[in-house]
């Protein structure tokens, strides 16, 4: 039977032929507006919880825009971890046999870190060592219309390690030098026996962001961190790995550490010295470093057969200078470029020269 609506003054329109009024075009199917589903889920391991992340869909089942996605919705099942987890099918919003245990808020949540599209959160409730766990998520838009579930991720629960010690960063040019200690437990108290593996994890500035940049061959207690900016900081932590039955388990970061690469490579020293002795003057000359980073010269003197002692300095690009006040005598003279770095390096001397000051 077609369904029929009453308007006021009691007249009678079928709801299909209402429908068909206004602009031309296929109904759309409620259906087809719901969310895409979350295609990329994954969970793991961290601390003494489960952490789970995924990207928020942006297009709706029948691709267009979704601009008003206003929640998420995480629902878990647990098992022995024996066959295949249970299998995720959406009845009345939900996900039958599993429990919903946490609606995420998209404009964000203690318990949810979200960046953008990017969702990270955390489970840690009732959960038993041994135990194997598989999430499902599912959003909703403005309107509660809900998304399929994605697909299921599982892991089993496990005890990770507590996080390294005694984290040490030596700068190196353009590197860094990581070394730290291995932890002695594992949060549940029991000896963090067995080799670990160890992820490096860095950040631009004091409060920013963790992320990964590279993971220790197993066993190994040290990692050098390349290419690397010069004169610029970086903060480093390291968490350790436990690995046991295909389940990642990973400890929270170590403190952190900062540390500052920079150039400890010497630019080539000048070239083509010469000096013009005079009066108790001597002017001197030079061909420029190649490097691009020179930042000035220093100018050395020394008795026929005394040591260097520096005398003067230019600054780039001068690359003359007039040595005054030079008693009677015979002198040799040498050139140092130095660059610009926070601990500057310095040439070695150029090629001397010798004069006579009448």
């Amino acid at each position: 039977m077609t369904p029929r609506v009453r308007l006021a003054g009691g007249v009678l329109l079928a709801a299909l032929g209402l429908a068909a009024c206004g602009r031309r075009g296929s109904p759309v199917a409620p259906e087809t507006r719901v969310p895409q589903a979350v295609s990329d889920l994954v969970v793991g391991v961290h601390a003494s919880a489960i952490e789970l992340a995924w990207t928020n869909p942006t297009r709706r089942l029948d691709h267009t825009p979704l601009r008003d996605l206003a929640r998420a919705r995480v629902f878990r099942v647990d098992d022995a971890g024996d066959g295949e987890p249970k299998a995720a099918m959406l009845a009345d919003g939900a996900i039958a046999g599993y429990t919903e245990i946490a609606t995420v808020r998209l404009d964000g949540l203690e318990a949810a870190r979200v960046a953008g599209n990017r969702v990270t959160a955390t489970d840690s409730r009732g959960l038993a060592y041994g135990r194997r766990y598989t999430y499902v998520v599912v959003t909703a838009d403005s309107l509660g219309r809900t998304s399929p579930p994605s697909r299921r991720a599982s892991t089993t629960y496990i005890a990770a390690p507590e996080p390294p010690t005694s984290l040490a960063a030596r700068p190196g040019e353009r590197e860094a030098r990581l070394s730290w200690q291995p932890p002695a437990r594992l949060v549940d108290g029991s000896p963090a026996t067995g080799p670990l593996t160890y992820e490096v994890l860095r950040a631009p500035t004091a409060d920013a962001p963790l992320l990964p940049v590279a993971t220790a061959a197993l066993g190994e207690q040290a990692l050098t961190d390349r290419p690397l900016e010069n004169e610029r900081t970086y903060h480093y932590a390291v968490r350790a790995v436990r690995t046991e039955g295909g389940t990642h388990a990973y400890s929270a970061p170590s403190a952190r550490v900062a540390v500052t690469p920079r150039k400890t490579t010497a630019p080539s020293p000048p070239a083509n010295l010469v000096a013009i002795p005079s009066a108790s003057t001597v002017r001197l000359s030079w061909s420029p470093s190649p490097e691009p980073d020179v930042a000035g010269y220093l100018v050395y003197r020394a008795a026929a057969r005394g040591d260097f002692v520096r005398v003067g300095s230019t600054r780039t690009p001068t690359t003359t200078f007039v040595d005054r006040d030079v008693p009677p005598g015979t002198y040799r003279y040498a050139v140092t470029a130095q660059d610009s770095a926070s601990l500057p390096n310095q040439s070695n001397h150029s090629d001397e020269v010798t004069v006579t000051v009448p």
